[in-house]
């Protein structure tokens, strides 16, 4: 439902995160570095936005040992940051990369710690930040006996790009410098303050297992940044499945904070106040009727639009960023039920994922009212998947009493395709049964997989809401070839969602019964 604002409505965007790691202790000047932060933002012309402040002041919550001093900056060996890991979750567009500028400057120029290491998925992202600090550096008069104006203390070439101070007490010179987020970023080194931004582009754990533990001092700190991400951000979803779960029961790893400015799961695009809890900045500087707009139109279009829109403007984690199946349209479909009534012209096809640990064998079946009903009936795990599948699939056969039995052999399926074709001409007996047609799904594989996307969207499909399929459905994304498309091999295990496709496929071009009078050709 769209939302009409009045113009006299002045919005603001939520100031405190719709999910947090609560607090230990109430967050004073003396239990949260944070204050400091904001009034060191203050004094070099560099403000926080509210939610700004409200995220460095939990971010930066103190644990404090007996020998510590009420007064920031008194506290004694015993206080270090509460949390290890800051997990911080904003839409973007938000001022989320700009806080880890004015964090890096009170971290070197403030603090005064060793070696901050700020890292991106791109090197020259990481690096946009580091010339941000820097120029803020050079305008700020306060900070010119820390870095000796006039003498050099920045380096930017092809190789090296860091920035120093003059020594601290201990006589270590407070630098500053990036690294990409890969299998070398951070290796060999001893970071006292780390930045990952754009975590949701961690595909794989390969960056974050080379600079996570090069965070090693006692006293260390890691800011990870993102927007939301989808299924293959393993490393966001992972920390931030972990931290909500700590939020919601207290048990876990209460030094992994999380701070989410999100809308709630299953929000309408248009819904103003779901866009205030993402968008915190709005009223200050982003406009609800940009958002608004941008909501309307990721509606109208849906697919990758709308999912695109979900992750950055939302800040929803989404199962697939460019979906081959419409998520809204196959809970449409959702109508318990079964095949039973139709067992004279069900089909099965079977389906194995890339790694071929993990089987399917689905069955569709054409109702009376024009409708498809698909159901799976069966699943192999692990290396022996492809193995049982050809043990069971005789038993099954038999079982159901198929019309037809078909398989994509261009893909995984070709693993077993040997086992599975009629033979019967080279004078194999007992594969297929009688009246069992077998046949392999060949050219015609784009069109198979855009026609359930069809059948789902026009509301021609009945499933039964099975949890293994709806997860694939969820997950399944397109792969183009040329202007058509099919289901996406790699990444995801999606192979339940072929074999629906191929028995779809097969139930809607089987000849149908004719009621009392046999068959007749569709």
């Amino acid at each position: 439902m769209t939302t009409v604002l009045e113009p006299s409505v002045t919005l603001r965007g939520h100031r405190e995160p719709r999910l947090a790691t609560p607090p230990l202790v109430e967050l004073h000047p003396g239990t949260s570095y944070g204050f400091d932060v904001i009034d060191f933002a203050e004094e070099i012309g560099h403000p926080l936005l509210p939610w700004q402040r409200v995220a460095v002041i939990r971010g930066g919550e103190l644990l404090c040992g007996p020998s510590c001093a009420p007064a920031l900056g008194e506290h004694g060996d015993g206080c270090r940051p509460r949390f290890r890991i800051v997990l911080l979750v904003v839409a973007r567009q938000n001022g989320k990369t700009e806080l880890p500028v004015i964090l890096s400057i009170y971290w070197q120029f403030r603090q005064r710690l060793p070696l901050v290491v700020g890292t991106s998925t791109k090197l020259p992202y990481a690096k946009e930040s580091w010339r941000k600090a820097v120029n803020l550096v050079k305008r700020t008069r306060q900070l010119d006996d820390l870095h000796e104006p006039g003498r050099k203390w920045y380096r930017l070439t092809n190789g090296e790009t860091e920035s120093w101070s003059t020594p601290n007490e201990q006589g270590d010179e407070c630098r500053y410098l990036i690294a990409a987020a890969n299998a070398e970023g951070g290796r060999s080194l001893s970071i006292n303050r780390g930045i990952a931004d754009e975590l949701r582009q961690h595909r794989t754990y390969e960056a974050w297992e080379a600079f996570e533990p090069a965070c090693s001092p006692a006293d260390a700190q890691i800011w990870a940044l993102s927007n939301a991400g989808d299924s293959r951000s393993v490393v966001l979803n992972d920390l931030q499945d972990s931290a909500r779960d700590f939020i919601a029961t207290g048990v876990g790893d209460e030094r992994l904070g999380l701070l989410e400015w999100s809308a709630p799961e299953d929000s309408d695009p248009e819904d103003v106040d779901a866009l205030l809890q993402a968008n915190p900045r709005v009223g200050y500087g982003l406009d609800m009727d940009v958002l608004l707009a941008g909501g309307a139109r990721a509606k109208r279009l849906g697919g990758q639009a709308l999912t695109g829109f979900q992750t950055e403007r939302m800040c929803i984690r989404v199962a697939a960023l460019n979906p081959a199946l419409n998520p809204r349209t196959w809970r449409d479909c959702l109508d318990p039920g079964d095949l039973l009534e139709v067992r004279s012209r069900v089909a099965l096809c079977l389906h194995l994922n890339p790694d071929a640990d993990h089987a399917t064998l689905a069955a569709a079946a054409v109702l009376d009212d024009g409708r498809v009903r698909v159901e799976t009936i069966d699943e192999w795990t692990g290396p022996r998947a492809a193995y049982l599948l050809e043990r069971a699939l005789p038993g099954w056969v038999a079982r159901v009493g198929p019309r037809a039995v078909g398989w994509f052999p261009s893909g995984p399926g070709a693993a077993v395709a040997a086992r599975l074709a009629d033979r019967r001409k080279e004078g194999v007996r007992g594969w297929p049964p009688p009246k069992v047609k077998v046949s392999e799904i060949r050219g015609e594989v784009t069109a198979v997989c855009m026609g359930l996307a069809k059948e789902v969207d026009a509301g021609q499909l009945a499933h039964s809401g099975q949890e293994m399929l709806d997860k694939q459905v969820e997950r399944a994304e397109k792969q183009w070839r040329g202007s058509a498309w099919e289901f996406k091999q790699g990444g995801a295990t999606v192979d339940a969602v072929w074999a629906v496709a191929g028995a779809v496929h097969l139930a809607r071009t089987m000849p149908r019964p004719r009621k009392g009078t046999g068959f007749h050709a569709v």
